[in-house]
């Protein structure tokens, strides 16, 4: 069965195939745009390793902000790659109402801004593996989540597996085994002193984001966990009282829930973020035997709403919102009665139970109250989803008026974007 949708715009990325290069967003816990809109910042691999780069989106103009020449460093996600060396491609955040862009080369954390103005503001010490960073609202703090080196310690070509060499043992389980610990290292933007370290025992995090509105809270996220993934994933770090407490519970009280379906520990959680106000938590997963679901959460109350997806919404997605905290997925969508596409499932498998094999680029209007989203697809993104970096990862933009996205849907990475429709 065909379906019109319409075309994506290509943004940034090679135009053919032959010498071409790989280009993305970054990573889709922070925005990739300027506030204005204007300046759309990407990570790019034109000159043989990766950099960032900002393009000036009225001109068209593109350019290269730092000068790696190393390659990708090891980290989270980039398994496969040498430590301490290189840009560490998920370390990669932006400041979108002062256009700084922070990141890790060479285990050295510095700033950059559009016009190239690069800073070194501190040092990753050399016993620890780091992961996607955040700046607060105000662009005076950076978080950057540690843990120490030996969760990843391994040998890629015998102990790795996939597309990305990931290990083939239980990352987490390793960290609860052997004791090893987390770190939210923030520092100051301005003069790039350690404001404070925080240790969280036994934890693998990768995602951290600082509140939109209070820098003294982050919502953290405990990686890939071997047991109560339900209730073990998303936390909350409150500095000014010095306390931590997860965000998902075990409970039968949610609201919207029209299936019924309890939270449980068994279930499967992900990619948390922070509404505008720092007053709701959105995350998807999956019911433990049971379809995908989006929820929400709401710190002031403790309530919690989540609506199951059609058992045939079964590909692996992302959610993100707009300021007007309506949704955009890159999968679970499909049309009544398509029949898929068939290709290479994406060999990146981690503990989610969803093929990736979404194909659409969707608009997500939820009514929490009634448990209904209503699915606006907008187009096909046609990625193969082989690897992180050909994940979708689709962000709205500042006035909501356009979505971007990452695509591959030949060799290399492209950057493409649509306008939104209702």
């Amino acid at each position: 069965m065909e379906h019109k949708v319409r075309d994506r715009i290509l943004v940034s990325g090679c135009e053919g195939e032959e010498n071409g290069y790989n280009t993305q967003l970054l990573y889709f816990t922070c925005s990739s745009l300027t506030a204005d809109d204007r300046y759309l910042f990407l990570i790019s691999d034109r000159g043989g390793s990766p950099n960032i780069v900002v393009r000036d989106l009225a001109s068209g103009e593109e350019r290269v902000l730092t000068d790696n020449r190393a390659g990708i460093m090891k980290s989270y996600v980039y398994f496969d790659c040498e430590p301490g060396k290189g840009l560490s491609k998920a370390s990669v955040c932006l400041d979108p109402e002062r256009g700084t862009a922070y990141y890790i080369q060479d285990n050295v954390i510095c700033s950059v801004t559009a016009d190239g103005t690069i800073r070194r503001l501190a040092e990753v010490p050399g016993d620890r593996m780091t992961a996607f960073t955040h700046v607060s609202a105000d662009g005076k703090l950076l978080c950057v989540p540690m843990t120490d080196g030996r969760c990843l310690d391994y040998d890629p070509e015998t102990e790795g597996s996939g597309l990305d060499r990931r290990p083939v043992y239980d990352i987490d389980g390793r960290v609860q085994e052997e004791g090893l610990n987390s770190y939210l290292c923030v520092y100051d933007t301005a003069t790039g002193a350690l404001v404070y370290e925080k240790v969280i025992p036994k934890c693998w995090i990768t995602h951290v984001q600082f509140d939109p509105v209070d820098p003294e809270i982050i919502m953290y996220n405990h990686e890939w966990p071997s047991f109560d993934c339900g209730i073990r994933r998303i936390w909350i770090y409150d500095h000014r009282r010095d306390e931590y407490r997860r965000v998902r519970t075990e409970g039968t009280d949610t609201l919207g829930n029209t299936a019924g379906y309890a939270r449980r520990r068994g279930d499967w959680v992900c990619h948390e973020m922070w509404s505008d106000d720092g007053t709701i938590v959105i995350y998807h997963g999956g019911y433990e035997n049971g379809p995908a679901m989006v929820g929400r959460y709401e710190l002031s109350s403790g309530r919690y709403w989540e609506i199951a997806l059609p058992e045939e919404y079964n590909a692996y997605g992302h959610f993100t919102m707009d300021h007007a905290m309506n949704l955009v997925c890159d999968g679970y969508f499909k049309f009544p009665g398509e029949v898929k596409v068939v290709r290479e499932n994406s060999t990146d498998n981690g503990p989610d139970p969803h093929k990736k094999d979404g194909a659409y680029i969707s608009r997500v209007l939820p009514d929490w109250d009634g448990g209904i989203l209503t699915w606006i697809p907008q187009c096909r993104h046609e990625s193969d989803w082989l690897g992180q970096d050909a994940h979708p990862h689709p962000i709205y933009s500042h006035a909501g008026d356009r979505i971007y996205f990452n695509s591959r849907s030949g060799k290399y990475v492209k950057v493409y974007c649509i306008d939104c429709q209702d």
